[in-house]
C-alpha cells in the first residue's frame, strides 16, 4: 500500500479521508484519472496508437481556422509574407498562478496541449493551452532550488530541471506524478549543473560544464557517456536537427562542430564579427545555425557551410538588436527565428526566413508589457508563441 498523506503531491489526489492508503494499480488509475481529467483527454504521445482525441481534434480545427484568418502561420514559405505578421494577444501563459520572480523557461510539450513555465520561485508548473484561461494543471514545488533551466524530454514523458546553484538535476515523471532527484552522476566533476540540452531523438542529454567542457549523457540512465573540450569558455550549445552533431559556441567567439558517435571535432570556426558567443540555435529542418554574440548580432548559416569550411560567411547578419543576444529558436516549420537579448527591454524580433528580414509589427514599441525576455519557445504546430520574462509573465501570442 502506498502511503497518501505524507506526499505533497499524492496528498492532492485524494478523493476522501479514507483513502489516506491506496494500492499501486489503484494509484496508478489514479493519476492516471487526473492527468487525463487535466488535460481534457489522454494526449497523443500517451496512447499506445495514433489515435486523437475529440479534444484535441476540436483544438486543432480552431487552431486551423485561425491559421486561415492570420495569413496561413504554418504553411510553406511561399504563402508567409514577409513584413508583417499577423498575430495576436492572447491571455498570459502562467496567469492562474501568478509571480514576480523571473521567469527561466518557457516551453511547449511536443505532443499535447500543454505549456511549461518554471522560473527562479522554485517552481515548475504545467498549464493546459487554450488561449483563453489557459488552466493550470499542476506546480511541482523544488524546495531551495530557484530554476536555471526546465525542459521537456523529447518523449514529453519527463520534464527536466537544473537550478541556479546546485549539481542535482531533478527529473519529474509526468505519467507516474514522481519526482526524481539525480544527486550525483558517476564521472562527472562538476560544482554546479546548470545549462543543458535534450537531444531531438531524445537519446542524449548535454550538460555545458565549465573550463571548455561539454559531456554527454545517456537520456535513459543519465549516465556519462564522454566529454568533449572547447577552448575557453562554452557560451551555448545545441544538438543538430538528426541528433548527430553538437554545435557549441565559445566564450572566444568561436562555434566548434563534434561528432556525437566519435565525439570528435568535425570543424571549428571563427562567428563573423564575434568577440564572444552567447547563443546558439539549428532549424529543425537542417538547413540553417544562427549563432548570437555579445555585439547584439545574429549571424545566420546554411548548415553545410558550418560542417565543410573553414572560414564559411554567413548567410545574412541580422542587427536589430543592439545588446547581447541571449536567446535564439527556430520555429518547427523553419519559417521564424525569435532573437532576444535579456540585457534591454523589448529587445525581440522576429525574422522571416528564408528572405532573413525581421518582421515590423512585432514587438509593438508603443505598448512596451514584453520587458526583459529570458526565454523563448513556439507551440509544436507553430500556432502560438510564448516568452518569458523577470517580471514572471509568460507573455503568449497566437
Amino acid at each position: 500500500m502506498v502511503d497518501m498523506m505524507n506526499n505533497r503531491f499524492r496528498k492532492d489526489m485524494m478523493k476522501n479521508a479514507s483513502e489516506s492508503k491506496l494500492s499501486k494499480d489503484n494509484l496508478k488509475k489514479r493519476l492516471k484519472e487526473e492527468f487525463q481529467h487535466a488535460m481534457g483527454g489522454v494526449p497523443a504521445w500517451a496512447e499506445t496508437t495514433k489515435r486523437k482525441t475529440s479534444s484535441d481534434d476540436e483544438s486543432e480545427e480552431d487552431e486551423d481556422d485561425l491559421l486561415q484568418r492570420t495569413g496561413n502561420f504554418i504553411s510553406t514559405s511561399t504563402s508567409l509574407p514577409r513584413g508583417i505578421l499577423k498575430m495576436k494577444n492572447c491571455q498570459h501563459a502562467n496567469a492562474e498562478r501568478p509571480t514576480v520572480a523571473r521567469i527561466s523557461s518557457v516551453q511547449f510539450h511536443p505532443g499535447a496541449q500543454i505549456v511549461m513555465v518554471a522560473g527562479l520561485d522554485n517552481a515548475v508548473s504545467l498549464f493546459q493551452v487554450d488561449g483563453k484561461t489557459n488552466p493550470k494543471i499542476q506546480s511541482i514545488y523544488l524546495e531551495r532550488f530557484p530554476i536555471f533551466k526546465a525542459c521537456f524530454s523529447a518523449n514529453g514523458e519527463e520534464v527536466l530541471a537544473t537550478s541556479t546553484h546546485s549539481k542535482v538535476l531533478y527529473v519529474y515523471d509526468m505519467l507516474a506524478g514522481k519526482l526524481i532527484p539525480v544527486h550525483q552522476v558517476r564521472g562527472l566533476k562538476e560544482k554546479i549543473v546548470r545549462s543543458f540540452e535534450v537531444s531531438p531523438d531524445g537519446s542524449f542529454l548535454l550538460i555545458n560544464g565549465i573550463a571548455g567542457y561539454l559531456h554527454l549523457l545517456a537520456m535513459k540512465t543519465k549516465e556519462l557517456i564522454g566529454s568533449m573540450k572547447i577552448n575557453g569558455r562554452v557560451a551555448a550549445s545545441t544538438f543538430s536537427s538528426d541528433s548527430k552533431k553538437v554545435y557549441a559556441s565559445s566564450g572566444d567567439g568561436e562555434v566548434y562542430v563534434w561528432d556525437v558517435n566519435s565525439r570528435k571535432c568535425l570543424n571549428r570556426f571563427v562567428d563573423e564579427g564575434s568577440l564572444y558567443g552567447l547563443s546558439i540555435a539549428t532549424s529543425r529542418n537542417g538547413q540553417y545555425v544562427a549563432c548570437g554574440s555579445n555585439c547584439g548580432v545574429v549571424n545566420i548559416y546554411n548548415q553545410d557551410s558550418c560542417l565543410q569550411e573553414t572560414n564559411p560567411k554567413p548567410i545574412k547578419a541580422i542587427m536589430n538588436l543592439v545588446t547581447g543576444v541571449t536567446s535564439l529558436t527556430f520555429n518547427p516549420t523553419t519559417e521564424i527565428l525569435a532573437i532576444a537579448s535579456e540585457k534591454m527591454k523589448e529587445a525581440v524580433r522576429l525574422v522571416h526566413l528564408p528572405s532573413c528580414t525581421v518582421f515590423s509589427n512585432f514587438p509593438v514599441i508603443k505598448n512596451k508589457n514584453i520587458s526583459h525576455v529570458h526565454t523563448m519557445d513556439f507551440s509544436p504546430r507553430s500556432g502560438y508563441f510564448a516568452l518569458g520574462n523577470e517580471k514572471g509573465k509568460a507573455l503568449m501570442y497566437r
